[in-house]
This record gives C-alpha cells, structure tokens and sequence, in this order.
C-alpha cells in the first residue's frame, strides 16, 4: 500500500440505468439492490486503486446499504463514496446514491487490501 492510501480519498461515478440492470421477475425496468450494490463497490474500488501497489487490490468484505428509492432505466445514478478509515489492510468507506435530488441509498462499505 502507498502511503496515500487515508481517509478522505473519494470516489464519483454516473451510470445509466439500463434496462439489463433491473431484476427479472419485475415488470417495470428498475435499478435492482445488486446490481446497485455491484456500483458502488466499483466506484470504492476504483477510488482507491491508484493508492495500492502493482500487485494489490481489494476486496469487498462487508456491505451495510439502503435502497429506498427506485430508478428506472433511463435515468442516470450518481455514486459518491469516501474514505473515512484506514487501519492497515482494513479500508472504511461512506456511500450515497442519488437519483437528481432524490437520495437511493446511502450506508457503509468495508474493503480489504490484498495481494496477488
């Protein structure tokens, strides 16, 4: 791990909900909590990536998510994350989602710095 590895690093993304994204056994074309949750461990990911050395990554090793508002395909998701601990290989990260000014989820993600 590099030294700039510590809190305060943050992540952004924007993604088009597309109609792939939406769970199978539903009739309208929604955001499904996986593939929201797929997004935002991406987005944490990609934050901190650039602060690991060549043979690191990390792993997701805990999720606490709400999903309390829904997104149709089409319309496009925010994902803001932000570093807010690091102890040793232990990485804790904050999470919003928001859908315009409508908030989709926000909660807590843990991910670990690993090797390979």
């Amino acid at each position: 791990m590099l030294e700039s590895l510590q809190a305060g690093i943050t992540g952004d993304a924007t993604i088009t909900v597309t109609p792939e994204m939406s769970p199978p056994h539903l009739p309208e074309k929604v955001l499904s909590t996986p593939t929201m949750v797929r997004l935002i461990e991406e987005t944490c990911l990609e934050s901190v990536q650039p602060h690991l050395d060549a043979n690191e990554t990390s792993v997701g090793t805990h999720v606490n998510f709400s999903h309390s508002a829904k997104v149709v395909a089409g319309e496009a998701v925010r994902i803001v994350t932000e570093v807010t601990e690091v102890d040793r290989r232990r990485i804790e990260f904050v999470t919003r989602v928001t859908c315009g000014d409508r908030v989709v989820s926000e909660g807590t993600h843990q991910r670990f710095v690993v090797r390979y």
